[in-house]
């Protein structure tokens, strides 16, 4: 999938519901540190790649990432 055409705030917001998801944890989040090296917004992808193998498309159109409400939107 490329998300190289979604915003920061669009990186944000889908990253969001896939980490929901995912549940955060310590042991889970680990996994994309290494992809990311400090950067914020390759840390955002790796989540979202993730999803996307998991479930087949973003969070906001597939899967249990769907039904995530997000405060503020």
């Amino acid at each position: 999938m490329d998300t190289s055409n979604l915003t920061l705030r669009q990186l944000q917001q889908e990253s969001a519901r896939a980490l929901t998801v995912l549940k955060a944890t310590n042991h889970n989040l680990a996994q994309f540190n290494h992809t990311a090296n400090h950067n914020s917004q390759n840390w955002y992808k790796a989540v979202l790649q993730w999803y996307v193998e998991q479930y087949g498309g973003l969070p906001s159109e597939q899967g249990p990432g769907k039904e995530v409400k997000l405060l503020g939107q």
